[in-house]
């Protein structure tokens, strides 16, 4: 574990404009031109795939780099919870692709049908096929409703689960609106691994915060599906200080594993218990995408196994895996973890493309989290690849103490966000 003295200055560099500056890749991995026009296809334009490609561009910037993305403009995951709770407009969450374009970076909006990792073809909807050198996958999740009973076979689409961004978003912000005062909202979280670990958390602080305004009767239910979580002992501390009362977390060893989901009267069955809504919150267990999973990129465990030094597949020769979707070890589904996974594999990439030995680096995961509009807490991880298990190892991992300034923090919070999006985005 490293001290809070060096977390500190953790914190320092990766402060307002440190994102970029302390994860890009060393000068060692970075070279000049190749005559080679490599074709690299990167599947995904969330914050993984726009990274791989905006720092592939300056590794190679001769290489044709193509984004294929459905969705023509992105909406975020991180900074919902805040549009959820009411404190910022829709709008803030959008990000646009045109900065890439003008990079020269080509982007195709439209959904992939099939994979042919032997020919090195991606094939689209619209039935051209596409070459490559290298393929870089960033797909995403997808929500295993299945692993719920009382939600498979379509009935979930009468929840409100609002883990990916969207309209769903809009959706857990009209209920959360349209709770009865002095009502019950409930959230189910899901066993690990999933995207964003400490999001519910965060979401109910925020939504907690929302609520002490107007309606301040109003219970937040957590039924979990883990005997701890992440930043546990900050989350609990802001809610004792900041919503008496407010919000209860029953844990996996309270009332056992989530049994079945009663949408027609809103009540959740535990194994030992039972717990009825008045608004319902249900975060189903995840997986990788079906894009990912239908092209033989998935283990037994549902996520894309990689090896971490370089994130190519170990079951697809020539494709790469970064993101929410592949299994990173101990390293946690969340943009900022992304991020930094698509900058390694950028410079793997490179150094591949160029015959020169890939220098190992540490990637860092640093995540914020909001305990109401005005403070927040943090977790910083480093994490380095071993060569053995051709996995990640935890070199240290750190979080927010109660003598921390958490006002500070959420400052730093929203510094953060907005050079994390141009560090993606541009």
């Amino acid at each position: 574990m490293i001290t809070h003295v060096s977390r500190r200055h953790i914190l320092k560099q990766l402060g307002l404009a440190g994102t970029a500056a302390l994860l890009s890749p060393p000068a060692s991995a970075i070279f000049a031109s190749t005559s080679k026009k490599a074709r690299i296809l990167i599947v995904g334009g969330g914050y993984g795939g726009v990274t791989t490609a905006r720092y592939l561009k300056r590794h190679l910037p001769d290489a044709a780099i193509t984004i294929i993305e459905r969705n023509p403009i992105h909406v975020a995951c991180p900074a919902s919870n805040l549009v959820i709770a009411g404190w910022r407009p829709y709008i803030t969450l959008f990000s646009h692709y045109d900065n890439l374009a003008r990079l020269g970076i080509r982007i195709i909006h439209t959904s992939i049908t099939s994979i042919d990792a032997a020919r090195r073809l991606v094939e689209l909807d619209s039935g051209e096929k596409l070459p490559f050198d290298r393929l870089v996958m960033a797909p995403g999740i997808q929500l295993d409703w299945n692993a719920i009973p009382g939600t498979e076979n379509g009935r979930h689409q009468q929840l409100a689960h609002a883990w990916i961004a969207g309209h769903q978003t809009l959706l857990m912000q009209r209920m959360i609106t349209s709770l009865p005062a002095g009502g019950t909202l409930i959230m189910t979280i899901p066993p690990s691994p999933y995207r964003c670990p400490p999001g519910p958390y965060e979401r109910a602080s925020l939504i907690a915060s929302r609520l002490r305004i107007t309606n301040p009767r109003a219970k937040i239910l957590l039924i979990d599906g883990k005997k701890s979580f992440s930043k546990q002992r900050g989350f609990m501390a802001a809610w004792d200080e900041l919503y008496p009362g407010m919000i209860e977390w029953i844990s996996l060893e309270q009332e056992g594993p989530l049994d079945h989901i009663d949408i027609s009267t809103q009540t959740v069955h535990t194994a030992f218990g039972r717990h009825r809504a008045d608004v319902l919150n249900v975060i189903p267990p995840q997986r990788a995408s079906q894009l990912a999973a239908a092209n033989g990129l998935t283990d037994a465990s549902g996520w894309c196994p990689v090896d971490t030094a370089d994130f190519s597949s170990t079951l697809a020769p020539d494709i790469h895996v970064i993101g929410d979707a592949c299994q990173a070890g101990p390293m946690p589904k969340s943009a900022f973890a992304a991020n930094t996974q698509a900058k390694v594999c950028a410079a793997a990439i490179s150094a591949s493309m160029h015959d020169q030995p890939l220098t190992p680096t540490p990637l860092i995961n640093h995540c914020y989290s909001l305990v109401s509009p005005q403070q927040a807490i943090s977790i910083t991880g480093i994490y380095l690849h071993d060569n053995e298990q051709h996995q990640l190892k935890t070199i240290s991992l750190t979080e927010s103490t109660r003598s921390d300034d958490r006002t500070a923090e959420a400052n730093q919070t929203y510094q953060w966000y907005e050079h994390f999006r141009q560090d993606c985005f541009g």
